[in-house]
């Protein structure tokens, strides 16, 4: 092989590639760090504002048999299901922010809360007030936290599964 780069193969053959040559990969810890950061940061405020607009839909049917009395308490659960789709969408980064973020936010407190509810709930009122603490309550004895953490771990890992098998059909 010559080391000219001027030089061109003869005419009408193909220029042959070096034989032991792979295409360089691109470093990964850019999208895994904003991913990460992402799972982490973004996982709370969404599962907070989804469970405080729960919680107000759930405190105005109660009184009213209505959810049309309060509509900050819906538009809060849109957004906040619209943040927990965004905390998915990182998948397409790196399934690390999902993963993370369902593990640390939905799977770890909800486990924790089968071991002692009964400190989870003193310290969850303590924290996050009666309001908040309501909701998220009702979040953990339903089982929604573990639910919403195990399909965020299920989003970062399909992420992280379609990003390797991109090339096959």
């Amino acid at each position: 092989m010559t080391t000219d780069p001027y030089a061109v193969p003869p005419h009408g053959q193909p220029a042959t590639p070096e034989p032991y040559l792979q295409p360089r990969q691109s470093s990964r810890a850019v999208p895994r760090v904003i991913s990460g950061i992402g799972g982490v940061l973004f996982t709370p405020v969404a599962l907070s504002v989804t469970i405080y607009g729960g919680s107000r839909l759930q405190r105005g049917f109660s009184q009213s048999l209505s959810v049309t009395e309060d509509p900050l308490g819906l538009v809060l659960l849109i957004v906040g299901g619209l943040l927990l789709l965004g905390v998915a969408f990182l998948g397409a980064l790196s399934g690390l922010g999902p993963v993370v973020g369902g593990l640390l936010w939905g799977v770890l407190p909800g486990l924790s809360f089968l071991l002692s509810p009964r400190d989870v709930m003193s310290f969850i009122y303590d924290v996050g007030g009666s309001e908040l603490g309501v909701g998220l309550v009702t979040w953990l004895v339903m089982g929604a936290l573990v639910g919403s953490g195990f399909l965020l771990i299920g989003a970062g890992l399909v992420g992280t599964l379609s990003r390797r098998r991109s090339n096959r059909v």
